[in-house]
C-alpha cells in the first residue's frame, strides 16, 4: 500500500496556528495510537512545502523549515492551505497559485484553515463549492465563486474549509475520522487533551459582545480591504 501524501503549503505571512493545529493532528496519522481495531488507512508522510527550501517566517515572526519545494513535493494526495495576512502576496504569486491548481486538481482531500480558503478560490477550486473562512471575512467568499455555509467546518464533496484559526483542528479531526475512523480520531484528540474551556464564550460573533466585534472588525478592517483588492484585480479583466 503506497504513502498517503499529505502537503500543507505555507508562505511568508502565514498565521502559525493555522498550519500548526491541523499539522499536529494530521502528522500523528504517521505512527497512529496502538488501538485494537483494524485500520485500512495506509502509512502517512505529511510534507511542508514552500517556493523554496529557506526558512518562511509566520505573521508573528516564528520560523518553520519546509521539508520540500514546490518542485520537489510528492504528488498530494491531501492539500492543506493555512491563512493570514501573507496571502495578500500569495494570491500574486504565479507559481504559488500554480502549484495549488495542480495538486488541488488531483489530490483527493483539498482543505484550507481561515483565510487559506481564497487561495483555493484564486485556484479556481472552489466556483459553485459551499465554503466558510474566518467570520470576518465571509463576505468575500463569492469573490472565488464560492457559497457561505455558517459552519466552524463545511464539507462539499472532497472539499473541506474550516473557520478561523482554531478550527483547523476540529477540520483535521474530521479528517481523521474518515481516514483511519473514529477511535483513532478519539485517540489523538486525547493525546493533544484537546478539551478546550476557555475564560470567556465569546469565540464567535454570535456570542461575543458588541464592543469585542467592533474591536476585531477595526483591527481587520485594512487586511479585508487588501484581500478584496488582490481578488477583485484576479478576477478583472487585466490579469487575465
Amino acid at each position: 500500500m503506497s504513502d498517503f501524501n499529505i502537503g500543507f503549503v505555507i508562505f511568508p505571512g502565514l498565521t502559525q496556528l493555522d498550519f500548526t493545529g491541523p499539522f499536529e493532528v494530521l502528522s500523528r496519522l504517521a505512527t497512529p495510537p496502538s488501538l485494537a481495531v483494524e485500520s485500512p488507512f495506509p502509512p502517512s508522510k505529511t510534507h511542508v512545502i514552500a517556493k523554496t527550501m529557506q526558512p518562511v517566517a509566520s505573521d508573528r515572526g516564528l520560523a518553520i523549515l519546509p521539508s520540500c519545494t514546490f518542485e520537489g513535493s510528492p504528488p498530494l494526495d491531501l492539500i492543506c492551505l493555512p491563512g493570514g495576512p501573507g496571502i495578500v502576496e500569495a494570491l500574486a504569486d504565479a507559481e504559488t497559485i500554480d502549484f495549488i491548481r495542480r495538486e488541488g486538481a488531483r489530490a483527493k482531500y483539498v482543505t484550507s484553515v481561515c483565510m487559506g480558503t481564497f487561495l483555493l478560490g484564486a485556484a479556481g477550486l472552489l466556483a459553485g463549492r459551499r465554503a466558510t473562512t474566518h467570520w470576518a471575512y465571509v463576505d468575500l467568499l463569492p469573490l472565488v465563486g464560492a457559497r457561505h455555509e455558517k459552519a466552524r467546518v463545511v464539507r462539499d464533496g472532497n472539499l473541506f474549509t474550516a473557520g478561523g484559526v482554531t478550527s483547523g483542528i476540529d477540520f483535521a479531526l474530521a479528517i481523521v475520522t474518515e481516514l483511519a475512523g473514529p477511535e483513532v480520531a478519539k485517540a489523538i484528540q486525547l493525546a493533544l487533551e484537546y478539551d478546550p474551556a476557555p475564560p470567556f464564550d465569546a469565540g464567535h460573533p454570535d456570542k461575543a459582545s458588541e464592543a469585542a466585534i467592533a474591536l476585531m472588525r477595526s483591527r481587520n478592517e485594512t487586511a479585508h480591504a487588501d484581500i478584496r483588492r488582490a481578488l477583485e484585480s484576479r478576477s478583472s479583466p487585466a490579469s487575465g
